[in-house]
């Protein structure tokens, strides 16, 4: 799968200013907004009560200790006590607030990424990687999660805890007020600077996450691949590359880390030195009082977390922002295959499918590409099956992604029963139609599941259920599910490995045949399944064909034995229609094509046909796909295909 378009540090969001960027997470947040607010007020007044302390302080200082008044000292003590436990309180009330909402928004927003995901039409996941996906969905919504619950709340109460406080220094002097807001100004440019570095560094770093979570997931479903071919080294060294990449970003993004919390350790030292200095100045010329001085430096103590607190939440912010901007890129996506505004129903579909003038091309084609199919006119009457044959590379695999809007149509239209079907609501129209692909795609689910997941009508558990299930699996002849461990319950393991690629076409066969549907869409579904087994397979099919409407994409020769009629593709246009015999004798193209499966039918079973007397001959080259005419050239062809 090619690099998904957030791959690259450019985004549409990335011209956001950071609130802008955050205020996106509103409709998330909003049914949660009160217990959020809470939170902070619950931290709020845990700061002001820790900024309480100072002043506590300083009255005992002026008071009970230069008096030497012991109950007022208690007192006092109790005081302070009781600040600190009602700090203490309140940041247990906070962390009460904002815990339960904040994993309520990462339910909502992780639901809705994956109710998305299911909705946009396959050419967006040809265009991103899975696990760009992966890392959006599980690290970055996390993220927002924790951010939400964390840091947002901290970052507005610390920033009102230094605004507070910085008011309250003036309460002792202006001088040292003066101090504190002078050796501030740095801090908030280096955090400018901060900002525009850290960004960037961020979205590279989890975009490059994304893209190791992409090769570890690779390298996990082809380990067959990998171990067969010796090429687990190639693997690591590719995967070591990516890894350190990501490293050396990471790293990055520490320096500059590193690089605010310099001058959010440097300043309030700073800040520190030269208040001390101008404290005692104060005091010898009258100015102020040891209290006052005293008090003053334990609110700059207090202070000092938040200050520091400043560069981590702010980095914090930032991550998030990221995060947001990364998920964001998903819901901005536009959903081009959708249901119509003013649907056209189907009450007793008959199963007529037509192409009409059908063309295709994908997004990324070049302006002066051909379209991929190129003006498709062809029309299956209900109830026949039709075999479409076809070089590769001739577009049939396209053409079967057509009925079910997998993609649509760039030009022209298809039919079902004479109504476009960008006309049907997807659901009914996917009821009418059902497909079976090459590639078979199973779920970690039960056998029963995976089988009747076609069926939402139906309770999987029921006995009409279980009559359905049956007889797919007996057109599919997949009765080695009776000798897994648990029959159909047994789990299947992810993606179907744990079964044989036969197997799993099997049970893909019988999915398709259990959704009962009118129109029926094979792309190949046999290739995997031994001669024996396809020859059972292909009798039991013809039954439930018999009714059904049936476009088989064939790459052998037995398959277009099932065929009514043949549709004979040929760079992305249908340039023949009949039946096979008729075809055989008009299209030299045609015969090319069934030699051709012939040739690579007899390589991949081993087989070596032998001439016998004419008559024998005939028979099998009519049995093969191959009709022998009269004609000396039809003889010297038919003599060359069966030697082949």
């Amino acid at each position: 799968m090619s690099s998904s378009p957030s791959s690259s540090n450019s985004s549409p969001s990335s011209s956001l200013s950071t609130p802008a960027a955050l205020w996106r997470l509103k409709p998330f947040v909003k049914p949660v907004i009160w217990r959020l607010a809470g939170g902070a007020l619950s931290a709020l007044a845990a700061a002001v009560m820790a900024l309480m302390i100072p002043i506590v302080l300083e009255q005992i200082i002026r008071g009970p200790v230069q008096t030497g008044a012991i109950d007022a000292i208690v007192w006092g003590a109790l005081a302070v006590f009781g600040l600190a436990l009602g700090e203490a309180l309140m940041v247990w009330l906070r962390r009460q607030f904002v815990l339960n909402p904040a994993t309520q928004v990462e339910y909502k927003m992780r639901t809705e990424l994956y109710s998305r995901l299911q909705t946009l039409p396959v050419a967006f996941h040809d265009r991103w990687q899975s696990g760009q996906l992966l890392s959006r969905m599980m690290q970055d919504i996390g993220l927002i999660r924790r951010w939400l619950a964390f840091g947002l709340v901290l970052l507005v109460v610390n920033v009102l805890t230094i605004i507070i406080g910085a008011v309250l220094l003036f309460r002792w002097h202006w001088l040292l007020g003066t101090i504190f807001i002078v050796t501030a100004i740095p801090l908030w440019i280096q955090g400018y600077l901060f900002e525009k570095r850290y960004g960037a560094l961020t979205r590279r770093s989890q975009d490059q996450a994304g893209d190791l979570a992409t090769s570890v997931e690779e390298s996990v479903h082809g380990i067959r691949v990998l171990k067969a071919f010796g090429r687990g080294k190639h693997a690591l060294r590719r995967f070591s590359r990516q890894a350190e990449t990501l490293r050396e970003t990471e790293m990055s993004k520490a320096g500059a880390i590193s690089s605010i919390w310099f001058w959010l350790d440097l300043m309030p030292q700073i800040a520190f030195g030269l208040s001390l200095m101008s404290g005692i100045w104060l005091i010898s010329q009258g100015a102020i009082e040891l209290p006052e001085l005293f008090a003053f430096f334990a609110m700059a103590t207090v202070l000092r977390w938040p200050i520091e607190s400043i560069g981590f939440l702010f980095s914090f912010m930032l991550d998030a922002r990221t995060a947001t901007d990364r998920v964001f890129d998903i819901y901005a996506e536009t959903n081009t295959i959708t249901d119509p505004e003013h649907p056209t129903h189907i009450e007793s579909p008959r199963g007529e499918l037509a192409f009409d003038g059908a063309h295709f091309r994908y997004q990324d084609a070049g302006a002066h590409e051909r379209d991929l199919l190129d003006g498709i006119d062809l029309v299956l009457r209900p109830g026949e099956t039709m075999a479409l044959v076809g070089l590769t590379g001739s577009g049939k695999t396209t053409l079967t992604t057509l009925p079910t809007r997998l993609y649509d149509v760039t030009g022209g239209r298809v039919t079902l029963d004479g109504v476009d079907v960008r006309d049907l609501p997807l659901a009914e129209l996917r009821q009418h139609i059902a497909m079976a692909f090459e590639d078979a795609t199973l779920f970690s689910a039960s056998v029963r599941e995976n089988v009747l997941l076609g069926r939402a009508d139906l309770d999987v558990h029921s006995e009409e259920a279980e009559r359905v299930l049956r007889e797919a699996l007996d057109v599919a002849q997949a009765s080695f599910v009776d000798s897994l461990p648990e029959g159909v319950e047994t789990i299947i393991g992810e993606e179907g490995l744990s079964l044989s690629g036969g197997q799993r076409q099997r049970l893909a066969l019988a999915r398709s045949v259990a959704a009962n549907p009118k129109v029926l869409v094979l792309d190949d579904p046999l290739s995997a399944l031994d001669v024996d087994t396809e020859a059972l397979v292909e009798e039991a099919l013809r039954h439930v064909l018999s009714d059904t409407t049936a476009l088989i994409v064939a790459h052998r020769p037995s398959t277009v034995a099932l065929a009514d009629r043949v549709a004979l593709l040929e760079a992305g246009r249908v340039t023949a229609v009949g039946t096979h015999s008729e075809l055989l004798k008009s299209s030299s193209h045609y015969r090319h094509v069934i030699s051709s499966l012939e040739a690579e039918e007899a390589a991949r079973t081993g087989a070596i046909p032998v001439i016998r007397d004419e008559q024998d001959e005939i028979e099998d080259a009519v049995r093969k796909g191959i009709r022998k005419e009269t004609s000396d050239d039809e003889d010297l062809f038919i003599e060359k295909e069966v030697q082949r």
